[in-house]
């Protein structure tokens, strides 16, 4: 019997360079940044526009994920920063093209 593989993602989303940060854990990593670029949660990264993915992790395990992003969360600003200049020093929006309808309904190219 084939056991069904899930990827669960630990991610971090910010409004600019060195901005404010969000850590998070999703088993749908677009749905869930369409989310936050679409402002419809109501919550922190509503609140403070964060909309920038910058940073995610990929796991097959739920509790790794969880785990993972519970001790993210824990860490010292500046390691979280670390953590991104490492593999995105330009805090590039990694999901820059995923939405190409939304970008086109708000009038941007």
């Amino acid at each position: 019997m084939v056991k069904n593989v899930h990827q669960y993602y630990v991610y971090i989303i910010a409004n600019k360079r060195n901005g404010t940060l969000y850590v998070g854990v999703t088993n749908n990593l677009e749905r869930r940044v369409f989310e936050h670029k679409s402002g419809s949660v109501k919550g922190f990264t509503q609140k403070y526009g964060l909309k920038k993915l910058v940073y995610f992790e990929t796991y097959q395990d739920v509790n790794d994920a969880i785990l993972r992003e519970k001790r993210l969360k824990k860490w010292k600003r500046q390691w979280k920063i670390d953590l991104i200049e490492k593999e995105n020093l330009n805090w590039i929006d990694l999901s820059d093209n995923w939405f190409v309808q939304m970008d086109s309904a708000s009038g941007a190219e």
